[in-house]
């Protein structure tokens, strides 16, 4: 009596995990499923979680349960089915061997050995394509794909032998020739310096500016003889090219001595000022000081 009531129980906290792991709904849940040998629950949890969108990672692990739960059922075709869409889907994916029994270790293999070359020929030709229409980054990357791919060893002997040899041999020169060909990166753009509004004419209190320098600036001799200092401020504008413009006397001297000093300074020259590194117009004043001569 004591040993049914043990069985009871047994039967019923197995019934209640399996309950509690189809209503969880995880890929978890169905791995400890299939761990506890449970192999048609775990499928019909595995079935929902692949009715979804998961991500191609997830996919390819759903997908591993639902092989190793199929063999484990003995529904070797239904298996190799679902391998066949792994490898389609992703054909350079390995499980761990950890996790994978020697059958089915196998019929990983025996998937490969059908699937791959017609994936590289497909992957040749698409990248084949992409060198002839001048594509040469995509067809660089093409044609690694390709030999990546012929390195898997359950293909080795294939890759041995034509066709698959002759592709490796095509594929290897012509991602070579695409990787050479790829035009390199543009350089990148230098940010615009903010361009600030050119004034008319800038003066000394203009402190961003580099003043104009003398190249030829001759003041005419007074033509008179003195008795008094005198100072008179001469106006005018240098240009871009350094020449002298309106030449003004602010302040004068005399007319006579003005004129003289105006007619003067329309022949000067000089560096002009910079503003930023090109030249400016520049307002300059200068004063013109008469001096008594000295006492013999």
């Amino acid at each position: 009596m004591r040993n049914t009531t043990c069985a009871s129980v047994l039967l019923i906290t197995v019934a209640f995990s399996v309950t509690t792991y189809a209503a969880d709904g995880t890929l978890a849940a169905a791995r400890d499923l299939y761990v506890s040998a449970s192999y048609d629950d775990a499928l019909t949890m595995l079935s929902g979680l692949s009715n979804g969108t998961p991500a191609l990672e997830e996919r390819q692990s759903i997908d591993l349960y639902r092989t190793l739960c199929l063999f484990a059922l003995g529904r070797g075709s239904d298996a190799d089915r679902v391998i066949d869409a792994m490898l389609t889907r992703e054909p350079l994916y390995h499980a761990s061997n950890e996790e994978l029994s020697p059958r089915v270790r196998t019929a990983f293999e025996s998937a490969r050995k059908r699937i791959l070359p017609g994936v590289i020929q497909k992957t040749y030709a698409d990248a084949k394509n992409a060198f002839d229409k001048e594509n040469f980054a995509v067809a660089s990357a093409g044609f690694a794909d390709v030999l990546k791919s012929m390195a898997d060893s359950d293909i080795a002997s294939l890759v041995a032998a034509p066709p698959l040899s002759d592709i490796r041999t095509l594929a290897t020169s012509f991602r070579d020739l695409s990787t050479k060909l790829i035009p390199p990166p543009p350089a990148p753009k230098e940010l615009a310096k903010p361009v600030r509004p050119v004034k008319p004419f800038y003066t000394a209190e203009d402190r961003d500016v580099m003043l104009p320098t003398v190249v030829q600036q001759k003041v005419p001799r007074y033509p008179a003889a003195v008795t008094r200092p005198i100072n008179g401020v001469l106006e005018f504008v240098i240009d871009e090219t350094g020449a002298v413009l309106a030449p003004t006397m602010a302040v004068s001297i005399d007319p006579t001595y003005d004129q003289m000093v105006v007619s003067s300074a329309k022949r000067w020259t000089y560096q002009p000022a910079m503003l930023d590194g090109k030249p400016v117009k520049f307002m300059k004043r200068l004063t013109i000081s008469v001096a008594t001569a000295p006492v013999q």
